[in-house]
């Protein structure tokens, strides 16, 4: 059936109760069903999203114990009976590289799905939160729904897998939420979370779609990422007090406020700032999770100024291979820190306490 010798027992991180710690254990290495592709995960890059699975702290409880991680690329060396009868037409030969997302599967069939949007269909499974991960060397996924990537002969070029992984989700993710939002070219859009892993990746797309961007994060540091990735204006919120309006004020006086919001925030305040200073006729898209937090604007003041007001919930299948164009062709530059998977209760820790600048990523090879 394959090529490639496959061990029988394989490292993985393993979320054994809510809260952690993680726990670096051997665990079986799973065989693929009929419609599915084992691969071999390289890199998988780490998000708040991980995070929150650890703390088993979102409405809907992960089943434990679990393998979390979603943002995996690897080689598929082996596949189901149904997978790739035409090699040349789907991409999913053995030896092919391909990425595993947070949307593992869905039915493809109901009315959610037939309008491409997959993460939304009510039978979904999602990568490291209801099925195991990426944070193991070697995972399933459902062959319809992973990524193809391409080798490196036909790119010309050695691709950076590391810097690649986190497109799988968090490049998807600010991709979509910008697609969402409708701002188009020339105008300006606010990132919340600028300097984190979503946020550094945010800023990067909206300038490759020919946005205008003001950054806001906390800290010179995360400051001068920003800059970095593009952004033309930061305003570092700890210069203001909380629920401040003067840092709303700062936003709307050389702008005459956004045109677009993207909450990347992973803490309530943001969220009930947003409408002070979105442009009228503006668009604020909600993408943070903050834990039990809950979105309120005033009624009079949205419907005044033609506010809208949406969620982003990643991407389907084109979107990730749209948001995976943007990286090959050079406009997204990732900055990852690359860590042993064996070291991955580490990265847990910097990212509770705020502490991750960019995107790490756990090498599953130590």
């Amino acid at each position: 059936m394959t090529e490639f010798d496959i061990p029988s027992e394989q490292w993985a991180q393993v979320i054994e109760k809510s809260g952690g710690p993680v726990v670096y254990k051997k665990i079986p290495v799973p065989r693929p069903g009929p419609d599915e592709v084992l691969l071999h995960i390289h890199f998988s890059g780490v998000c708040h999203t991980d995070l929150h699975t650890l703390q088993n702290d979102w409405p809907i409880p992960a089943p434990l114990p679990l393998v979390g991680g979603h943002e995996g690329v690897g080689t598929i060396i082996a596949k189901g009976d149904l997978v790739g009868t035409n090699d040349k037409d789907t991409g999913l030969r053995i030896g092919a590289r391909a990425g595993v997302k947070w949307l593992n599967s869905s039915c493809l069939s109901c009315a959610f799905c037939l309008a491409g949007d997959e993460p939304l269909c009510p039978r979904a499974q999602f990568s490291g939160y209801t099925v195991p991960g990426t944070f193991q060397q070697y995972t399933l996924a459902k062959a319809v729904h992973v990524t193809r990537i391409p080798d490196d002969e036909a790119e010309g070029r050695k691709l950076d897998l590391a810097a690649l992984a986190p497109v799988l989700c968090a490049g998807v993710t600010v991709y979509k939420a910008l697609k969402e939002s409708g701002a188009r070219p020339g105008q300006w859009v606010v990132v919340v979370g600028a300097g984190g892993g979503l946020g550094s990746m945010a800023v990067q797309y909206a300038r490759a779609m020919g946005l205008r961007v003001v950054g806001i994060d906390g800290g010179k540091e995360k400051g001068d990422s920003c800059r970095e990735m593009g952004v033309e204006e930061y305003i570092d919120f700890t210069d203001f007090a909380s629920d401040s309006e003067e840092g709303s004020k700062e936003l709307q006086s050389p702008l005459s406020g956004p045109h677009a919001v993207l909450l990347l925030a992973v803490s309530p305040t943001p969220f009930r700032q947003a409408i002070q200073y979105v442009r009228s006729r503006g668009t604020i898209v909600c993408v943070g999770l903050p834990p039990n937090a809950e979105l309120r604007a005033p009624v009079f003041e949205t419907v005044v100024r033609m506010i809208t007001i949406r969620g982003s919930y990643v991407g389907n299948r084109q979107d990730a291979q749209e948001a995976l164009g943007f990286f090959l062709r050079g406009d997204i530059k990732v900055p990852v820190k690359t860590v042993g998977l064996s070291k991955l209760g580490d990265v847990y820790r910097a990212l509770g306490e705020g502490k991750v600048v960019g995107r790490c990523v756990v090498d599953t090879s130590r």
